[in-house]
């Protein structure tokens, strides 16, 4: 490790800049390459989506109100710290949420407001394309979104030049470049392996299947952004994109950037789960898995996703569009009793407390059943989320009980799906976890290598997340021009994770047995879960 310090790197114009728009907040962080990929300043805001018209959205005017906040806190953050307000980065990258809909015309327009990866209206066109493409194509996927408009005949179709992400969006408007990374793309239409774009047959089988079925409608194949894989040149920041992120322009122009990221593709390179029999477990508003496979499954399961890694590697996602935002809210409510009876606690404190708690309540929750669905949850056939707390007149209603159902919920659905690639002869070495949740040593941790069977590590980066892990692709991609043939595994084992002190929990026997019983519970109860929706 170098001996420079933290304020040479930012004098120097030597940090890499990540930024990673969340569900709930956008974060920037800089890292310092020559101090084992150290992170020396932070900025976020917090943002929710709304809504409206029964459809999740975020303005477009907060993605860019958001980015400016957290990057200003970013150049406050290091001029505190280290006495030096950065006006140039040696690479940046952004990374986002995964899928979604934003569709523009030929003057670069937004035609419908942005459709997140949480909406569950395209059903008809997801089952459509998945048995067109014999390819499972999930409800959130972009291409999901752009076809089911086409179903519905919206008139905005017709109009349609540009279908991006988020990512995607955010880093054409920073650069003018239309492209995506890879692991990102595997979220908008199915990836090709062997070339490392979208697959060609299948683009043409839906581009024929449009053309036939609903003249009129663009096709497919001339609408998506380019595909690049990690350590490709993506363009450069422009002057008009510096003003984006920093309007007070202090940020200089012509920085570098890589290819735009999915949030799970920075989740595995911020665990360094890129190699075979590796995966990880993100834990934020959804909660997925990723498991980097050997070969591929032997046929299409809804309920798993075939993306990549940001090399273009295959990977099986399950993905659960509930996490941990119904424990939050239960933070929330305890957070606001403590306070009434004069004791204010940060939100930090009281989320620490109610996880620490769980660690004493009985191993199956004591009979109790807690269902975390905000949303519609594709993998347990919901379509509308209802949360829910069941319990029978025998169970045993204790604070330790109901936060341990509480976390183990926030784990329900993934067991399910993971239960599927076990069926498949699908194995794991370890697993590595990262997400807020994890702050808080020994239970989310503890409970999550219960609920999978499977050894499970956090790292000292876990609670950064995407920011950093984007903020390592951009390194990559310098230390790709530096030397073109290092790989992304060697890259990340050699130079970002050598030395690493991961916190590894084995399953235990009782929380092992615990699990199993409240996940039989839990499988039963789903048509509680699904009879809420229809009703209430």
């Amino acid at each position: 490790m170098s001996d420079t310090t933290a304020a040479d790197a930012l004098a120097s114009g030597a940090a890499v800049l990540g930024i990673e728009l969340g569900s709930t907040r956008i974060k920037a962080c800089l890292v310092d390459p020559a101090r084992g990929h150290e992170v020396i300043a932070t900025g976020s805001h917090a943002w929710e989506n709304q809504f409206t018209d029964r459809l999740w959205t975020y303005p477009l005017e907060d993605v860019w109100a958001g980015l400016q906040s957290a990057v200003a806190e970013l150049l406050a953050d290091a001029e505190t710290r280290h006495g030096i307000r950065p006006t140039a980065v040696a690479a940046l990258g952004v990374s986002a949420m995964m899928h979604g809909y934003l569709a523009f015309d030929v003057d670069g327009e937004l035609l419908v407001p942005f459709r997140t990866w949480r909406n569950t209206n395209t059903e008809a066109a997801a089952h459509e394309l998945t048995e067109l493409l014999d390819y499972n194509v999930p409800l959130r996927w972009s291409i999901a979104h752009y076809a089911q408009a086409v179903r519905d005949a919206e008139p905005h179709v017709v109009d349609v030049a540009f279908l991006t992400t988020l990512s995607g969006y955010v880093h054409w408007r920073l650069t003018g470049e239309k492209v995506l990374g890879v692991g990102d793309a595997s979220g908008v239409f199915p990836i090709d392996p062997t070339t490392g774009t979208y697959d060609a047959e299948r683009l043409a089988r839906l581009d024929a299947h449009l053309a036939e079925r609903w003249p009129g409608a663009p096709a497919p194949s001339t609408l998506l952004p380019t595909v690049l894989s990690a350590g490709d040149p993506a363009g450069t920041l422009t002057a008009e994109g510096a003003a984006l992120l920093d309007p007070t322009g202090t940020l200089a122009p012509g920085t570098p950037v890589c290819p735009p990221e999915g949030d799970a593709g920075t989740g595995m390179v911020a665990t360094n789960a890129v190699t075979p029999r590796t995966g990880n477990v993100s834990v934020g508003t959804s909660i997925f898995a990723m498991i980097v496979l050997e070969r591929e499954l032997s046929r299409v399961h809804h309920e798993i996703d075939m993306v990549t890694t940001p090399s273009g590697d295959l990977v099986a996602m399950v993905h659960c569009n509930n996490g941990a935002s119904e424990l939050g809210e239960w933070a929330g409510v305890f957070g606001e009793l403590a306070a009434a009876l004069g004791h204010v606690a940060t939100p930090d404190d009281v989320f620490g407390a109610l996880l620490r708690a769980a660690l004493d309540g009985e191993p199956d929750g004591g009979g109790l059943l807690a269902y975390n669905y905000l949303s519609g949850e594709p993998i347990t056939g919901t379509t509308e989320g209802r949360p829910l707390i069941v319990r029978t007149p025998d169970s045993r209603l204790t604070l330790a009980n109901l936060m341990r159902a509480q976390v183990y919920g926030v784990f329900g659905t993934l067991s399910l799906g993971m239960e599927i690639l076990a069926g498949e002869g699908v194995e794991v070495d370890r697993l590595l976890a990262h997400g807020g949740v994890f702050r808080t040593a020994g239970v989310a941790q503890r409970f999550l290598a219960a609920a999978v069977g499977t050894p499970v590590a956090v790292a000292a980066t876990a609670s950064e997340g995407g920011a950093w892990g984007i903020a390592i692709l951009a390194d990559y991609l310098l230390a790709r021009r530096a030397d073109p043939g290092v790989a992304l595994p060697v890259f990340l084992d050699e130079r970002v994770f050598a030395g690493a002190d991961d916190v590894v929990v084995d399953p235990g026997p009782d929380d092992v047995a615990g699990y199993a019983r409240y996940l039989t519970a839990y499988r039963a109860g789903l048509e509680v879960e699904r009879a809420a929706g229809a009703t209430l």
